[in-house]
């Protein structure tokens, strides 16, 4: 059974009623982006579903790969406009690469995606929104940024935008409660939300985001041949100094899951320059929901902590 139902994709989109300077954040070509560089290519099949919706051999459909995009961006599009950005959308449906990536060119914004990432056998709606979320994530993410990049926020803070902040935003108005029968999620899940947030219903909201979460682990360590994730067995790695790159497929679902339980309020915009700001952190002593050390070091030792530079060339494509 998919970890989300069918129906939440028509629900989201019923809900919303060229230059010369470059920068790149998950990269252009599609090698790098929201996954690693990876050969895998999932080209278009007839989509046949089974008895619950689903397509079967997994993933989702053309119409449900353009029904999120279109409910982040109908959400989001204001938002970056005042910002001072312009945000572009690009779907290529047909195109198998399994990835995804985002850039900057000349005052647009731009989130790109491939539909062999939708039509991999991992992929839910829940898992394809935070992808969306991710590269939103890498324009408007805050801090950590990408050292040497003033406006793409790094892979992990990528992550952990897209639960704290960018799902809870486009789903905040859905049925959440209704999902929870579906997703089958486990019951350590069910408790640290619920004590994270006493409304049901964004107690609900932090379940679906966190098994998104898992989807994505799980299609992640699919494609570099690495150990299932799972909610029991974070990774216990400590960095030393924030690690931009993509972080490995369990600490990835980690960052996804702390972003969904921690209880700040979505609406409170993040810094470009604290990664403290409108976020759970161990620097504020808080006891759940901070980025996880497999990737971030608190504060004290944040390379990426500076005054961001609006004048600064913005090169770069980030996945």
């Amino acid at each position: 059974m998919k970890l989300t139902t069918r129906s939440a994709v028509f629900a989201m989109v019923a809900m919303l009623g060229m230059g010369m300077t470059n920068a790149n954040a998950c990269s252009k070509d599609g090698r790098d982006g929201f996954l690693p560089r990876n050969s895998r290519y999932i080209p278009v099949r007839k989509t046949v579903l089974d008895r619950h919706g689903n397509p079967l051999g997994g993933g989702i459909t053309e119409q449900e790969f353009n029904g999120v995009i279109d409910a982040v961006e109908k959400t989001y599009s204001p938002i970056v406009a005042k910002m001072g950005g312009k945000l572009v959308t690009h779907r290529d449906w047909k195109d198998g690469t399994v990835n995804a990536y985002a850039d900057r060119n000349d005052g647009n914004w731009n989130i790109s995606f491939f539909g062999g990432l939708a039509r991999h056998k991992e992929t839910t709606i829940d898992g394809f929104l935070l992808v969306v979320c991710h590269e939103l994530g890498h324009q408007i993410g805050g801090a950590p940024k990408i050292a040497g990049e003033d406006w793409a926020s790094n892979e992990g803070q990528a992550d952990y935008f897209a639960t704290l902040k960018c799902a809870r935003r486009v789903l905040a108005h859905q049925q959440n409660l209704r999902e929870l029968p579906r997703l089958n999620a486990p019951d350590s899940v069910n408790r640290t939300c619920g004590g994270s947030f006493k409304n049901a219903q964004e107690a609900a909201l932090c379940v679906r985001s966190s098994m998104g979460g898992l989807a994505l682990g799980r299609l992640l360590a699919d494609l570099g041949g690495e150990r299932m994730p799972d909610f029991m067995t974070p990774d216990k790695s400590t960095v030393s100094r924030t690690d931009d790159a993509h972080p490995a497929a369990q600490c990835r679902l980690d960052t996804y899951y702390n972003g969904a339980t921690c209880p700040v309020n979505y609406q409170e915009n993040v810094s470009d320059v604290d990664p403290t700001v409108a976020t759970c952190s161990q620097e504020k002593s808080d006891k759940l929901g901070f980025r996880p050390r497999c990737w971030y070091a608190p504060q004290q030792n944040n390379r990426t902590l500076r005054r961001a530079n609006p004048r600064a060339p913005q090169r770069g494509k980030y996945y």
